[in-house]
């Protein structure tokens, strides 16, 4: 990579110029991430904003980890018989229910996923 200037009053300023971008929406969980690698690995979110991967990384991750947590709470609902019929016979149960079920999925999916190291 060839660094180029530009003199500006006598001064030569770098050409930064950052890659496009990814354009896809970064939720909640991508936010999540964000969070975690300015906080604790802030080499690492430096190093990925330089190259311009950071919001891909970020947005790849939001959708494994909201696929991973749909999925979970889909298996453990069915496993829990939280289903439509419970829906039908008592919704404050039901969503009282699916709303245990949402944290459980998200417990045992997020932390490997978000505050995990590896970047895969």
């Amino acid at each position: 990579m060839k660094l180029t200037y530009t003199e500006i009053n006598g001064y030569l300023i770098p050409d930064l110029i950052l890659p496009e971008t990814d354009t896809r929406p970064i939720g909640k969980y991508g936010e999540l991430r964000r969070q975690f690698l300015q906080e604790h690995r802030p080499d690492l979110f430096d190093l990925m904003l330089l190259e311009g991967t950071l919001h891909s990384h970020l947005a790849d991750v939001d959708a494994e980890a909201r696929q991973m947590v749909e999925d979970t709470i889909t298996r453990m609902a069915r496993q829990q018989g939280v289903d439509e019929a419970l829906k039908r016979a008592d919704p404050l149960a039901w969503a009282g229910r699916m709303n245990a079920t949402k944290n459980a999925a998200e417990e045992a999916v997020l932390p490997d996923l978000l505050y995990g190291d590896a970047l895969e």
